[in-house]
């Protein structure tokens, strides 16, 4: 993908179908790790205008980091699944999975109010072309995507070896008892993801007094049974966005930069996929020691961007020029809205 840079196992932006085989590391440590959108039909002047309500909103309402837990926390489905029984592995994470529902974690996880533009009379969001106030979430399956993809990763490296530099590639095959359990455990992770973005999205829009227009979500760091060329296969996308035919994605920017709402076109030469955000141009060593504080603070003020949180490893500066990768994949997506952050949630760093 445009976004691509170096990762183990696969690199970040890669995507890789597999013949009855799953590569933990393939799906990344993340599992599930997915973005979240939701509009409102709020007018974006109140962002500015009431600034000190939205930083309160996002100040109390969003946890990050590993130790972050929600409080006055209430039950979810998504514990009622059958593998928090029947998996003794999986069984041994409920408790922890349970006090971090809602939480985001670290590194580039966000929550964001911005301005979305919607495009076109007829679009999928089934509201008048025009500006709106959003809520962006980024985060995945904090500790229980963590550790199963570390569990089963270990478990792939001892049944499948392979030399040194490519031992993350090591498979489980699906038709082992390792690799079933790996495929429902990685199942309930993506949607243990979705179930913290919803309840996030739910707590802000309680916050907030409204019910949003609309709602987009998607994973990346995932694997789906697809059909590739009349065979069932399983394709990887490790951080890369899903973009079958018509299906909606989220392409995010940096804190400075806009987001994409893209539909899909189904594009075969990249196995339905696209670029999962701009990509890093500097690792989080480099970025440190390149960016000073001043120079994060002058960005920020340019953009109009207010800042909760976040290091230097975060800044804008570090990620590569978003128009420039949605430039390089205009053959896989369509774009059919925008998002620009105004306040900016981030883990403190």
């Amino acid at each position: 993908m445009p976004d691509g840079h170096s990762g183990y196992g696969l690199p970040i932006g890669g995507v890789l179908a597999t013949e009855n085989a799953v590569i933990p590391y393939g799906v990344g440590v993340d599992i599930g790790c997915r973005m979240c959108l939701s509009i409102y039909d709020i007018n974006p002047s109140f962002i500015e205008g009431h600034q000190d309500k939205y930083v309160n909103i996002l100040q109390n309402h969003t946890k990050f980091g590993p130790n972050e837990v929600q409080k006055n926390l209430s039950d979810h489905e998504i514990f009622e699944r059958e593998e928090f029984r029947t998996i003794p592995f999986v069984k041994r994470l409920k408790d922890k999975a349970f006090q971090q529902l809602g939480s985001s974690g670290g590194g580039n996880h966000f929550v964001e109010f911005g301005i979305v533009e919607v495009m076109g009379e007829d679009n999928e969001f089934k509201v008048p072309p025009g500006s709106y106030v959003g809520v962006l979430s980024h985060s995945g399956s904090r500790g229980l995507g963590a550790n199963i993809a570390k569990n089963y990763t270990d478990l792939a490296m001892k049944q499948t070896p392979l030399p040194r530099e490519a031992r993350h590639l090591g498979w489980l095959d699906l038709d082992t008892h390792d690799g079933q359990e790996y495929w429902l455990a990685m199942n309930l992770a993506g949607d243990y993801a979705s179930a913290c973005h919803h309840d996030i999205h739910r707590r802000i829009a309680k916050a907030l007094g409204e019910r949003p227009l609309a709602m987009v979500e998607n994973h990346h760091n995932f694997a789906w049974k697809e059909i590739v060329d009349g065979q069932e296969l399983i394709v990887h996308r490790k951080g890369a966005t899903p973009a079958g035919k018509d299906v909606l994605g989220i392409i995010p920017g940096s804190m400075t930069a806009p987001g994409y709402v893209v539909r899909g076109k189904g594009n075969p030469l990249s196995l339905s996929s696209a670029a999962h955000g701009a990509g890093r141009q500097m690792s989080r060593t480099q970025a440190k020691r390149a960016i000073t504080p001043s120079d994060l603070k002058k960005v920020l003020k340019d953009h109009g961007v207010t800042l909760l949180g976040a290091g230097l490893d975060e800044a804008p500066m570090a990620y590569k020029d978003i128009r420039k990768v949605m430039a390089h994949q205009t053959e896989l997506v369509d774009v059919v809205g925008t998002f620009m952050p105004k306040i900016v949630r981030m883990d403190k760093g």
